[in-house]
């Protein structure tokens, strides 16, 4: 049976944790499973390319799925204070160029075929 003791780690996830990342790659290095061998080699190249864009990989970095980078970002300025959370239903805010002057921030990693931010 493979090591299911660490929470899996999808590109399916909106969001990753960069330390779940790390742990996962620590609990799948003494796998002799085959699947598991890849995973791991997945999540390695994963960390390697995504550290090289983050200073605070080890210590904790996010990674978000890019097709969900608009609704992260909304939430993120709505949680800071940038943006109200009762605008009135007559004013619109174009959230997908928000996100993309937003995303300018950040830096795009890929996981498995997966385009994922960081910033």
């Amino acid at each position: 049976m493979g090591i299911l003791t660490q929470t899996a780690i999808s590109n399916l996830d909106d969001v990753i944790d960069s330390r779940d990342v790390i742990e996962r790659i620590e609990a799948l290095q003494e796998t002799s499973d085959p699947e598991e061998k890849e995973e791991l080699e997945i999540l390695e190249e994963l960390a390697e390319e995504a550290s090289n864009y983050a200073a605070d990989w080890v210590y904790g970095e996010t990674l978000i799925r890019e097709s969900y980078f608009t609704e992260y970002v909304m939430e993120m300025l709505s949680d800071i204070g940038d943006l109200p959370r009762d605008i009135p239903w007559y004013i619109e805010i174009d959230e997908e160029k928000t996100a993309e002057n937003i995303k300018q921030d950040y830096t795009e990693v890929d996981y498995d075929g997966v385009t994922y931010l960081i910033s």
